[in-house]
């Protein structure tokens, strides 16, 4: 449960005060920004955010280190997993009627459109095949909510059900632990079912399978804190505006309305508050992207030893790589290799194994001494790039790639001088 997980943290602030829906939670993850949250009163309910923070508390937990995390999150994506079904789970204990304007759902800045769920994700089944997505709700009354649907897996059963004259029946959880929230923002081809991505996770740092329990014919994993029983209706209302991972304001547009039909709960469950534009957007948008990239560019450089998306780049529009060169030109090839990957990606500098890719003093000592902008510098114009970028213009943006990497012919000029 997400209470024995924020309680082996040594640096969690606890906020025993009464804290506001509205604005005073933003304050708080704001100023404590890579250090987990708990408020203990938020108009009667417990609040947590902030919890998966930093790269090194997720690799921790995850009994793992941040080399380790990337290769974790690749082997599962690559080899998804049976999930165990078990007959019972604590959320099940406490059955209620949904009221959404009695819930603490946050709202987080002035200029947002409502109260809004973040770190909710919509379980959906279709035929045998099982989606988890994270997707964000714009409270609308008692009952409803707008929800933010982009043209990806849950868009499609969606629009299925639709055309079908149905409404498509989900579940969504909320207050999960690092291995679901990390699976259900993966990008993977429709049919593999991010639970089973999960499970992998699950595995590979614990032992064990994800353990899920049938809610109503969906499968549902048993250590989420809430749990929704609801259905996403042909109905079309205005969502936005809000704050998305850049920290600037989405557009309004036109989405549907999930309706909430009932509501399970843990006994006391504490609700995960999912700061926009925070560092615990960063790393569960930005972590399970670093896998794509790692492998579009080992299909062009033999030896590529890490990717990190950096969180100044909102760990979305800028990464680094870091690789050894066996010819010259495979700074370039890993350079447009890393843009095909992740195709939102804006910049990426790629550097040789010596680099230090998570420390930016070092990365940026690679750009000064390894790179020179007339023949090391790529860029393409005109490219798509992310909807998110604010300075791109109808989605499309210009890329550039910084080759920072030594000269095959020349490296002992390169060395960094060291004590042997």
């Amino acid at each position: 449960m997400l209470r024995e997980i924020i309680e082996k943290f040594d640096d969690t602030v606890i906020v025993d005060k009464p804290v506001k829906k509205e604005y005073e939670i933003t304050k708080y993850l704001l100023k404590y920004k890579d250090r987990p949250v708990l408020f203990k009163d938020v108009e009667g309910w417990e609040v947590a955010g902030n919890i998966w923070s930093t790269r090194d508390r997720i690799a921790k937990f995850l009994n793992t280190d941040k080399k380790g995390l990337l290769e974790l999150l690749a082997y599962s994506m690559e080899n998804p997993s049976k999930y165990e079904i078990v007959d019972d789970a604590e959320f099940l204990r406490n059955e209620n009627e949904v009221n959404l304007l009695d819930l603490p759902v946050p709202k987080f800045y002035p200029k947002d459109g409502g109260r809004y769920f973040t770190s909710a994700i919509v379980v959906a089944k279709r035929g045998d095949f099982v989606n988890l997505s994270f997707h964000r709700m714009m409270i609308l009354d008692e009952n409803k909510a707008a929800i933010r649907i982009v043209p990806r897996h849950l868009y499609a059963m969606w629009k299925e059900s639709v055309e079908s004259g149905e409404e498509l029946e989900v579940r969504i959880i909320v207050g999960n632990p690092i291995h679901v929230l990390l699976a259900g923002a993966t990008s993977v081809a429709y049919g593999i079912s991010e639970l089973e991505i999960a499970s992998t996770i699950s595995r590979r740092a614990f032992g064990r399978p994800l353990e899920v329990v049938d809610v109503n014919g969906i499968p549902v994993p048993v250590e989420s804190e809430f749990v929704f029983e609801a259905k996403i209706t042909d109905e079309m209302v205005d969502e936005g505006p809000f704050v998305d991972i850049t920290g600037t304001y989405d557009i309004v547009r036109k989405q549907p309305v999930v309706v909430f039909e009932k509501m399970y709960h843990v006994d006391n469950p504490i609700f995960h508050a999912l700061l926009p534009g925070g560092y615990e957007h960063y790393m569960l948008m930005g972590l399970p992207k670093e896998p794509q990239i790692y492998t579009s560019v080992k299909r062009v450089v033999p030896k590529v030893h890490g990717v990190r998306l950096t969180e100044g780049g909102c760990m979305w529009l800028h990464a680094v790589v870091s690789i050894t060169k066996q010819h010259e030109g495979d700074g370039k090839n890993a350079i447009l290799a890393a843009f095909a990957g992740h195709p939102s990606l804006k910049r990426v500098i790629v550097v040789d194994e010596d680099i230090d890719i998570y420390d930016d003093r070092e990365v940026e000592w690679a750009v000064a001494t390894r790179f020179q902008p007339d023949k090391d510098l790529v860029i393409i114009p005109n490219a798509r790039g992310s909807s998110l970028d604010p300075s791109g213009k109808d989605g499309l943006t210009a890329k550039w790639g910084i080759d920072a990497t030594k000269s095959l012919d020349r490296k002992e000029e390169f060395e960094k001088a060291r004590l042997e």
